[in-house]
């Protein structure tokens, strides 16, 4: 889920993560691909930011977590917005 932040370079995305292993997920990262979208709907630029996963998700357990994913200002001009289109996740 995805909801428009405070300031244009930024929003907040929900994250439901589901460890289906067997064993507990202690560490990790959560990889966010971030789009710059032009007026006109261009995709200007792709950029990625990481943040650690919240720990420890026990086996077969979900977890719900909602970042704030910003930008630099200076690459969201007025008239531009981001889109966090993938998120993804490597944990252990």
């Amino acid at each position: 889920m995805l909801a428009d932040g405070d300031r244009r370079w930024c929003e907040r995305v929900t994250v439901t993560f589901r460890n289906s292993g067997g064993t507990a997920a202690r560490t990790g990262t959560v990889t966010f691909a971030t789009h710059v979208i032009g007026a006109l709907g261009v995709d200007w630029a792709t950029l990625v930011s990481t943040r650690p996963l919240p720990g420890p998700i026990e086996a077969g357990a979900a977890r719900t977590e909602t970042y704030t994913v910003c930008v630099e200002s200076w690459r969201v001009p007025l008239g531009m917005r981001i889109d966090t289109r993938e998120v993804t996740v490597a944990g252990r």
